[in-house]
């Protein structure tokens, strides 16, 4: 069965998260994705963190499933003509190496457009091509630092946080397939690619968009508030038995829930007890009402309190670890913790795609072996006899 992107040909240049983060989920839904690595050792992420002497890491195994590898040394005449004719067959590039480093090999939009005028070419960069900061380097928290996320996360007597999610890295690889699937929906209109650029300090500014609402609802930085959503009161974070680090829950109850949170909490009275009636009074009475949510809280696991809300149509989400996550059964039930095995590791759980389209299933396969796949995509695209294949690794070219 066809998928969504069937027939879209991506060529993945990119290393470590934010371009594997977005091939990966143009590669879950159809795209026929070409990872493209230096013969000798790949992508970074292959040894980066790697927990199994003989095995790839989980870094690089969680990033790059649905995807093939092709080798080729770029850095010879040889490499870069084979390359130039991948170009030519492909609808897309995606590459996040440092400024200026394609075109130093004579790889940059300009000569590959030429080869190719329907080609799209995307560009991940910490800070962009252009603007005074284009030529620094970044990484996830420099992301987050400038783009405003640290400063408006963690408790106010805390330094600004980081967030562990990667909102600059996966986080700027969702805006990156977003940014291709539109440059591949104009082509339909134009016939034309064109250059695709995503920034990280970009990416982490759109996803603190609230925050910069209310530096102008309010005039300025306001300060961390922690776990607080608001002025909502239940809207934090809740103890739970038997007690462990994680053995938390968020509530968040809008007015019109407040009657079924005193119900759960087997204190219905609190529900006309002027302390509590609206939203304002709860807020200024608080700490005395939040010490009677938790009291209640202290004498429920974390999923039992969920249930109890979730039941009564609180809001109200246990707060899971990573194992927990693993072993989620909802999440296990829409796929998107899956099995996978991997020739020199074996089992191993990843995520799935969270897309979920009704004409368009996703099957996850294994990421590539560094290679895998060069001599059959060589003579597909290239037209390289298998003679010549041998001929060129030994010379390493690929």
């Amino acid at each position: 069965m066809d998928q969504a992107l069937s027939g879209v040909r991506i060529i993945d240049m990119t290393h470590n998260q934010a371009g594997p983060a977005c091939t990966q989920i143009l590669g879950f839904l159809g795209a026929d994705v070409i990872k493209l690595e230096e013969p000798t050792g790949g992508d970074i992420a292959r040894t980066n963190l790697r927990d199994q002497k003989n095995s790839d890491s989980l870094f690089f195994l969680i990033l790059n499933a649905n995807k093939r590898s092709l080798t080729l040394n770029l850095k010879t005449d040889a490499g870069k003509d084979l390359f130039r004719k991948v170009i030519a067959q492909s609808d897309v590039l995606v590459e996040n190496f440092g400024p200026g480093a394609l075109d130093r090999l004579g790889l940059g939009y300009e000569a590959l457009s030429k080869i190719n005028p329907r080609l799209i070419y995307a560009t991940i960069k910490g800070f962009g091509t252009y603007g005074p900061y284009s030529g620094f380097k970044s990484f996830e928290p420099v992301a987050q630092a400038m783009g405003g996320a640290m400063a408006v996360t963690g408790f106010p007597e805390n330094p600004p946080t980081y967030v562990y999610p990667a909102i600059g890295d996966s986080g700027t690889g969702m805006h990156m397939a977003i940014g291709i699937l539109a440059a591949l929906q104009q082509r339909h209109a134009t016939g034309r690619g064109q250059h695709v650029e995503v920034s990280m300090q970009d990416s982490v500014v759109n996803l603190v968009r609230v925050s910069l609402r209310d530096h102008q609802r309010f005039g300025g930085p306001q300060p961390r508030t922690g776990n607080q959503l608001g002025r909502n009161v239940p809207g934090t974070t809740y103890a739970c038995a038997p007690g462990g680090p994680n053995d938390y829950v968020y509530i968040y109850a809008q007015q019109q829930m407040w009657p079924a949170v005193t119900k759960v909490l087997g204190q219905p009275e609190l529900t006309e007890d002027a302390r509590f009636k609206t939203v304002e009074t709860r807020w200024d009475n608080r700490t005395e009402l939040n010490a009677i949510i938790e009291a209640w809280t202290r004498r429920h696991s974390k999923h039992e309190v969920m249930r109890l809300m979730g039941d009564a149509g609180v809001p109200c989400g246990a707060c899971q670890d990573t194992g927990e996550v693993l072993a989620d059964p909802h999440l296990k039930a829409r796929e998107m913790i899956v099995d996978v095995d991997y020739p020199t590791r074996g089992t191993y759980q990843t995520v799935g795609c969270p897309i979920k389209l009704s004409d368009s299933p996703v099957a996850v396969s294994r990421p590539p072996l560094l290679g895998e796949h060069t001599d059959a995509l060589l003579e597909a695209l290239c037209g390289v006899e298998p003679e010549e294949a041998k001929r060129l690794r030994q010379e390493g070219v690929v």
